[in-house]
């Protein structure tokens, strides 16, 4: 696919997708959509890629969906489109199930406004950090929707209920300081200092660790969300460790440390994931 809504930059083994229509504030489409699907899937197929950061050009990360519609904005029927597979999906939906799925770390860099799908998109993201100039806005309410790209499941588990209720209520655009307080981001860094500190978090996982190993902990850790119990952890947790175990990697690991070097993992997540996975089913669009 040729990108036209984002920009795709891979160095040193980082990834950095940004979000590129600056002089629309980045506002959602559906080539970025479909843009945005398909860089995952380009990143989970090159195991040179260790992790992914996400940014937007210009002066904002993301505005939320384009408005140039007009008022049928949110009406597809009206606007022409058709479903698939006989039914409607919300597209920022299709990119947040995309990055759930991913098996490379991924990192919100928010350098400015985020509103709309451009908060939401990013709640499926491992890490997110923000300039102190980022505002953000999960303004559905006030545009007659509802919160979309799966935060209602997301949002909540990251903020707590009755933060996430209050934002979504109100609709109201709240600075980076808020975001922070409330567990939204991880760090507040002044605006030039911001992809830096997202290359470091990014460039510390990359030559650090197993990529192999950082794949299936980022599975274990955001399906063990919704468990009922401690022992479905455990049972995944004891697959794991004996798989793993037996691997180069975990030879290499211990090596590494007892001889005081780098490590020098070789094991890749495109060929070396161990048998038990994916040990969920596959949930399906009904």
């Amino acid at each position: 696919m040729t990108y036209q809504d984002i920009l795709y930059a891979k160095d040193r083994q980082v990834l950095t997708i940004t979000l590129n229509r600056p002089d629309k504030l980045n506002a959602f489409t559906e080539r970025m959509r479909d843009e945005l699907i398909d860089a995952f899937d380009k990143a989970d197929g090159d195991d040179d890629v260790r992790a992914v950061i996400v940014t937007g050009a210009g002066r904002a990360f993301c505005a939320g969906a384009d408005l140039s519609a007009g008022a049928k904005t949110f009406d597809r029927e009206a606007r022409g489109a058709k479903p698939t597979a006989g039914h409607w999906r919300d597209g920022g939906g299709l990119v947040s199930l995309r990055i759930f799925e991913s098996r490379k770390p991924v990192i919100a860099a928010v350098n400015g406004a985020a509103a709309g799908v451009g908060v939401t998109m990013t709640l499926p993201m491992d890490i997110r950090i923000c300039s102190t100039s980022a505002r953000f806005g999960l303004v559905f309410a006030r545009r007659g929707v509802v919160p979309e790209a799966c935060s209602s499941w997301f949002l909540p588990r990251i903020v707590g209920i009755s933060r996430a209720l209050e934002w979504v209520y109100s609709g109201r655009v709240f600075p980076a300081a808020e975001a922070l307080a409330g567990g939204l981001v991880g760090r507040v860094v002044a605006p030039d200092e911001l992809l830096p500190a997202a290359q470091a978090i990014a460039r510390e996982i990359a030559e650090n660790t197993s990529a192999v190993s950082v794949a299936l902990a980022r599975q274990m850790m955001w399906r063990m969300l919704g468990a009922d119990h401690p022992m479905e952890a455990h049972k995944i947790d004891s697959r794991g460790i004996y798989s793993l175990g037996r691997g180069a990697d975990a030879y290499e690991g211990v090596a590494s440390f007892l001889e005081k070097r780098p490590p020098a993992f070789t094991m890749r997540p495109s060929a070396d994931m161990p048998d038990f996975y994916p040990w969920w089913e596959e949930r399906t669009f009904e």
